[in-house]
């Protein structure tokens, strides 16, 4: 069987977000990712994973003004300084949280459009070759247009390509089980096939997005296929809880 992560920006939103990773850790959890950091001083953040007894997934690059609706950086044209930064201070975070994976997100723009493909290239490159030599892993992630509309990258294959591109071993696939069901479905398929570049994988229910086996996927196969093809990292639990995190947390024990 997998080993879970819990998702800190989606489960435990019954108390504050420094407190999530003793409840996570309390409910059985031994390792957590989340989307962002920092609203919090690193070493603070670092203190609480640390007192769980924790270990950290993964996490994002800043992505812009989240709160206004931007959803990363990489492939808008004219923000190349202020992704600079962003990389920058994410792998400031990585080093004193110890995460052994940034994802970095894509943004709005049109997947078609020459100058948001050239951007988002360029960017990916810089972040290879920061992360490199950070000695901290890389992912990229497609997501689904009906959770985000307009996001740049859109398609698994043409994920696989980008990572292709880059031709560097610490550059690899997210692959959000979620996501692959409403991009594409096939995902055993996907699994088998794209094993190869998976980096970290993350799962929820389709299509509600709540608790695994809670929807229209046989989780359980899908879980061992992932035990199948050898992966040895984290699954992610990136899942909306249809209750509470704690009255949600059964799946687990029935797998």
């Amino acid at each position: 069987m997998p080993k879970f992560a819990a998702n800190l920006s989606m489960m435990f939103n019954e108390v504050p977000f420094l407190d999530r990773f003793a409840a996570a850790a309390k409910c059985g959890f031994t390792a957590v990712e989340y989307l962002f950091p920092y609203d919090h001083p690193a070493e603070l953040v670092a203190g609480r994973l640390q007192a769980a007894g924790l270990t950290q997934a993964l996490f994002n690059m800043p992505p812009g003004n989240w709160a206004a609706g931007e959803r990363g950086l990489a492939a808008l044209s004219g923000r190349e300084a202020e992704f600079a930064a962003a990389l920058d201070t994410a792998i400031s975070y990585a080093k004193v949280i110890g995460t052994p994976l940034l994802h970095m997100m894509a943004g709005l723009a049109p997947p078609t459009d020459p100058q948001a493909v050239a951007t988002y290239r360029d960017n990916l490159k810089r972040a290879m070759e920061a992360t490199g030599e950070a000695g901290v892993g890389l992912v990229i992630e497609p997501i689904n247009g009906r959770d985000m509309p307009g996001y740049f990258l859109n398609d698994f294959n043409r994920a696989v390509d980008f990572i292709g591109e880059m031709n560097a071993a610490h550059v690899r696939l997210q692959f959000d089980i979620y996501h692959r069901q409403i991009l594409h479905g096939d995902v055993i398929v996907a699994l088998r096939n794209m094993a190869p570049v998976i980096g970290h994988i993350q799962t929820a229910s389709v299509p509600e997005r709540h608790e695994p086996l809670s929807g229209e996927l046989d989780d359980r196969r899908i879980f061992a296929e992932i035990d199948a093809t050898g992966y040895q990292g984290y699954v992610g639990c990136e899942y909306r809880p249809a209750a509470s995190t704690i009255e949600g947390l059964g799946w687990m024990n029935k797998l």
